[in-house]
């Protein structure tokens, strides 16, 4: 069998810190590989190299024998290597068709051969065994699997011998990834080559023949699907192939703490004299998360942890009335309250959100930085319906300067700002209106390693003012540096509780908790340096 891909002591390097530090990665033609690892292991970034998405800075990729020469996505495809992202690129106006073959039409005599698309269409459709749509339907009323597999379709025609995934299952219900399953055994059998991404263990079992572990950005053991367990794979991917300690903690319960709950809400595992801040109760948000608990003291930093596609965020943004979908039970103080459904209606609350995506969501590009501050309390701030830039300037003064924002930064346009200031200019918004709860989502993202630690230095500050704060992050030593107790989540539900003050919380507990591991120590792999 021949090698569809060999790459060797690959590099990439992102602003001086490594991504990928010399691995070497050889998938055979014809079977399905999946590369797994924790969060930032580096094993979508060697996939966005092999697509040619991201350039690589040393090392080689070479595709049935021949190199790639960091031609980009062109060159790549050129190759036989077709990349299908969470990021789906159907265009949603267009029919069923028409997105199948969008780029590699069918002409006969300088115009579209609609008939013979059509044909190869439901004839593909049958060929790999799923349902066909009708060929006008319009793309953009078809469900997210049902568009994947569109794009799988246009792979197909386009002669595609390769097929990059990165997570295709985050955002599909069980049936229809068994449908994607067959879908990627039928191109296997075909002689097509797939490469996937995941952090679904048991899916891996299911549809790999082969597999490859990252673990900071290098490649720790690899080898067929047969030599590994689900205990094995976890410890390789915790940098330990046997820790006694965390494995008899969890076979003596799977799912880590006990988590209790007395009407509806999580105990804590310390009690207070005081109701909690904060109490959510059977939080769902329907194909998302489902039953969530959490209780939340004044002056305490909680973590949620879990894998990317986990519910981490939909948890945060539908507290923070986000989501209208959303349900729940909510506690002010021990007084119920109506479960928020707008953002404003939280505000009322004191409950505040600090988005994920900054600039998207978060600031005002274009707007000087001290009305970024400002600008939830503009209202205050006005006098007769008209804005005063010296009370703006006089609010925001103090609360800028405690994150360490000078002046000069404040009279500066929000775009103008390094990552870590905009994330600073957040913290200080929600200082200037005094929410009572924080809600951080992956509130260190995107910036340098100073700029991280002031802000979770930040974050530790505005705790000690009596803040309730939940954390997400997916960097696990920021959760375990700053949170006395860690809920974590795996797939949309609650599987563990971690609390510092029964035993001192690692990375390791989190991972081993949303894999839902109870026995690292089987393994039937010995693991080197890869």
């Amino acid at each position: 069998m021949d090698n569809a891909v060999v790459v060797s002591d690959l590099t990439k390097v992102f602003d001086r810190t490594f991504a990928l530090r010399g691995i070497d990665l050889t998938v055979r033609s014809g079977t399905v590989h999946a590369l797994i690892g924790e969060n930032g292991a580096g094993k979508s970034t060697a996939l966005g190299v092999i697509a040619g998405r991201i350039t690589k800075t040393g090392g080689t990729v070479s595709v049935f024998g021949e190199d790639l020469r960091g031609g980009g996505p062109r060159e790549s495809r050129r190759a036989g290597v077709v990349a299908i992202y969470q990021e789906l690129t159907i265009i949603p106006g267009l029919s069923v068709e028409a997105n199948v073959f969008l780029g590699q039409p069918i002409t006969r005599g300088g115009f579209l051969a609609e008939s013979t698309m059509r044909h190869r269409y439901l004839e593909l459709c049958d060929h790999v065994g799923v349902g066909s749509h009708p060929p006008n339907t319009r793309a953009g009323a078809l469900s997210v699997a049902d568009q994947q597999i569109l794009e799988i379709l246009r792979a197909v025609v386009s002669d595609a011998r390769i097929i990059l995934f990165d997570e295709p299952t985050a955002s599909l219900a069980v049936p229809e990834r068994e449908a994607l399953f067959t879908l990627i055994r039928a191109l296997r059998d075909d002689g097509v080559t797939v490469v996937f991404v995941s952090h679904n263990l048991d899916e891996v079992l299911d549809i790999s023949d082969s597999l490859t572990v990252f673990r900071d950005g290098q490649v720790v053991a690899d080898g067929a699907r047969g030599d590994f367990t689900k205990g094995s794979m976890v410890a390789a991917m915790l940098g330990q192939t046997g820790d006694d300690r965390v494995a008899s903690e969890l076979s003596e319960n799977a799912d880590g703490h006990e988590i209790r709950t007395a009407p509806g809400i999580l105990r804590q595992s310390r009690q207070t004299a005081q109701p909690p801040l904060l109490a959510i109760a059977d939080l769902t948000v329907p194909g998302a998360v489902d039953g969530i608990n959490l209780e939340l003291q004044r002056g305490e930093i909680i973590g949620l942890g879990g894998l990317v596609g986990s519910g981490r965020s939909t948890v945060l943004r539908a507290i923070a009335g986000a989501l209208p979908q959303a349900t729940g039970r909510m506690w002010i103080d021990g007084v119920e309250v109506p479960w928020p459904r707008s953002v404003r209606r939280a505000l009322r609350y004191g409950v505040a959100l600090i988005p994920e995506d900054r600039k998207a969501e978060g600031l005002i590009l274009p707007m000087l930085s001290m009305d970024n501050i400002a600008v939830s309390d503009f209202r205050r701030l006005s006098r007769f319906g008209l804005l005063s830039s010296k009370s703006v300037e006089q609010s925001t003064a103090d609360h800028g300067a405690a994150f360490g924002l000078t002046r000069a930064l404040l009279e500066r346009p929000a775009w103008q700002l390094s990552g870590g200031n905009q994330q600073k200019l957040l913290l200080a918004r929600w200082r200037h209106v005094t929410p009572r709860v924080l809600l951080a989502d992956e509130p260190t993202r995107g910036i340098d390693v100073g700029a991280k630690a002031e802000i979770l230095r930040s974050l530790e500050r505005l705790a000690g003012d009596g803040l309730g704060i939940v954390m997400v992050s997916s960097e696990l030593e920021e959760i375990t540096a700053v949170a006395r107790r860690v809920v974590v989540l795996a797939e949309g539900v609650q599987v563990g509780l971690l609390d510092a003050a029964t035993a001192p919380i690692s990375p390791h507990d989190i991972l081993a908790r949303a894999f839902r591991v109870n026995e690292l120590h089987t393994h039937t792999k010995e693991f080197g340096d890869g």
